[in-house]
């Protein structure tokens, strides 16, 4: 298995406990609210997680400050009129109208914008105190997007999420584009790190240094509908349509009103409907780092909070876990959640290349996989006892039905080498037949390990894709995004740390990005005052010393006339070390000669 590196020996290997706790962790505030004694009748604390969504997450005391506003109104009588009027206007509810930042509605779906019933409006007092305490230790948010990249075709926003205690994950925002339209997915991580080793992959070069909680999983889902919901604004403030009730004369977007926002938000829609519609997150896919069945409470629960109907609705097919391959803990997903799709990374048709490329793949025999990818494609349907003709016992005519209702794949990288040979296709295509199981090929991704693996070029995975579809399998050849802006998991968050451990030595101070790439901020100085010093003493340094062998195994530093440094700091800072050790060495060993002479 690959574990992580020396240069990595720095970097935290355990998460310890939260704090604060993120409000999305269900668990945590249930546990917390039965320590402090504080009882919700049923169907309250799905009320409060409504509302919240409704509002977009905002900080716990503007919260309570908009629902006591709200309740205000409520009481008053005039709730009615202004939800109505809201609603006929923009769909925003009362709430959001005393926020202070317009933004267009994107959390909401059908079921969430409904309005609640009177008893489950109310939240308890004592409950709100709860929340409205600072000693409770609970806030909407406890991590944060620190820096995007966006790929030069638009399709792809890769994010850097760095959590309370420092640690970083990855999220992927990918905009799909069809005749049959459009959709916005999101990559999620469920652990920083990874145990499983695989050795194509970025991630598993950092190991395993812990798990997100299911509220930090969600916060991934909160900050990627922030960031499509302000594009949507962007887009549908920037083509004004006919009939507005704004002042544009000055050419300022901040006298927009709520109101003529909503009036822009309502013709937009319907005028881009059929083209695109990215302004939410509408499928979630545990592709990103880590294995989500090694953390599977967590990425159970945030499962349960994506399909839950007050809140994201996100239809069961639309969430998707996928796992190197947990047989034990993939049949007890499909006994938990069936109604979720689940897709395996398999790599490899045989156990023995398998085992090459993905070194957990030992413990867990590939039938014994394919077996529980199949089972639970099938939850659904009932076993037919005494049928032997076809595989496990259904129809075909059975497993096209399930095949629709139930999603499960194969994901295949594609890596030049001993798993893309046409025989391993043949192997593949028998495997999966019979079975409708879809086949994703995935070409691969460039990353910085240390094997430097290649993709087979586009005439052999087409190919390759033939001759499984020959067996009668569903075989697809994924669309390669964000190839541009490091879009494999775990690359931005190792290119990070080897940028950091290199200049160590320096005290370089940069984000989890390189220099220079952040929207909106300066580059950070590569070097301290210590290190700019040495590079000026060797500005003067003999000839002899600057063409020595020492120095031309390693990068040159270059220098300007301002003393400033560019370059990789430890190719220069390491030869000066050796020579240091070496003189010292000589020192010694002259020293001693000596005193041994003065004592004879």
């Amino acid at each position: 298995m690959v574990g992580p590196s020396k240069a990595q020996a720095h970097v935290k290997r355990s998460r310890g406990p939260l704090s604060p706790k993120p409000i999305l962790d269900r668990k945590l505030l249930t546990k917390a609210l039965s320590e402090k004694g504080i009882e919700l009748k049923p169907g309250r604390l799905d009320a409060f997680y409504q509302l919240l969504h409704r509002q977009h997450y905002p900080p716990i005391g503007e919260f309570i400050r908009m629902y006591q506003e709200g309740e205000k109104l409520r009481l008053s009588g005039r709730a009615n009129q202004i939800e109505k009027g809201a609603r006929a206007s923009a769909g925003e509810d009362i709430f959001t109208a005393s926020s202070t930042k317009v933004r267009v509605a994107p959390l909401k779906n059908n079921v969430s914008a409904r309005g609640t019933k009177k008893n489950l409006h109310l939240l308890p007092r004592q409950f709100l105190d709860f929340l409205a305490d600072s000693n409770c230790g609970f806030v909407a948010l406890t991590s944060k997007v620190v820096d995007s990249r966006l790929s030069k075709d638009g399709s792809t926003t890769k994010l850097a999420v760095e959590l309370q205690d420092g640690h970083f994950v990855e999220s992927v925002i990918m905009r799909h584009r069809s005749p049959n339209g459009s959709r916005a997915t999101l990559c999620v991580s469920s652990q920083v790190g990874c145990a499983m080793g695989c050795t194509f992959c970025a991630t598993g070069t950092m190991g395993i240094r812990g798990n997100l909680t299911s509220g930090e999983i969600l916060e991934q889902i909160v900050h990627a509908n922030h960031i499509l919901a302000d594009e949507a604004n962007e887009a549908i403030l920037a083509a004004p349509t006919e009939g507005d009730n704004c002042d544009e004369s000055d050419g300022s977007k901040e006298n927009i009103s709520e109101r003529d926002v909503a009036v822009r938000t309502k013709k937009g829609k319907k005028k881009k409907k059929k083209e695109e519609n990215f302004d939410m997150v509408r499928n979630v896919v545990f592709m990103g780092m880590g294995e989500p069945l090694n953390n599977y409470d967590n990425v159970i629960e945030a499962c349960k909070g994506l399909i839950d109907s007050r809140r994201w609705n996100l239809s069961h097919g639309r969430v998707t876990v996928s796992t190197v391959g947990v047989t034990p803990k993939i049949l007890k997903l499909t006994q938990d959640l069936p109604q979720v799709s689940l897709a395996l990374s398999l790599h490899a048709p045989n156990q023995e290349a398998r085992a090459r490329i993905v070194p957990a793949a030992k413990a867990y025999p590939i039938t014994a996989l394919i077996d529980a990818l199949d089972g639970h494609m099938m939850a659904f349907t009932k076993r037919k006892d005494g049928d032997d003709t076809d595989v496990g016992g259904y129809s075909e005519k059975e497993r096209k039905l399930a095949s629709k209702k139930n999603r499960a794949m194969i994901e295949y990288v594609m890596i030049e080498g001993e798993s893309s040979t046409f025989k391993c296709a043949h192997q593949l295509g028998k495997l999966c037949e019979n079975r409708h199981l879809i086949v994703n090929l995935i070409p691969y991704n460039q990353t910085d390990v240390e094997d430097k693996i290649r993709c087979p070029p586009t005439d052999h995975i087409l190919e390759f894709q033939r001759i499984i579809m020959s067996y009668g399998n569903y075989c697809y050849v994924r669309k390669t995004m964000g190839a541009d802006i490091a879009g494999a998991c775990g690359q931005l968050i190792v290119e990070k740390e080897k940028k950091t451990n290199a200049a160590s030595a320096g005290d370089i101070e940069d984000g989890p990005f390189t220099a220079g790439t952040r929207k909106d901020s300066k580059p950070a100085p590569l070097v301290k005052d210590k290190v700019k010093r040495k590079a000026r003493s060797a500005v003067s340094a003999p000839k002899s010393m600057a063409e020595s062998p020492l120095n031309k195994s390693d990068a040159a530093v270059s220098v300007n006339f301002d003393g400033e440094v560019g370059g990789d700091a430890d190719a220069w800072i390491r030869p000066l070390a050796i020579a240091t050790g070496m003189a010292a060495s000589c020192f010694l060993l002259s020293t001693t000669l000596l005193l041994k002479k003065r004592r004879q």
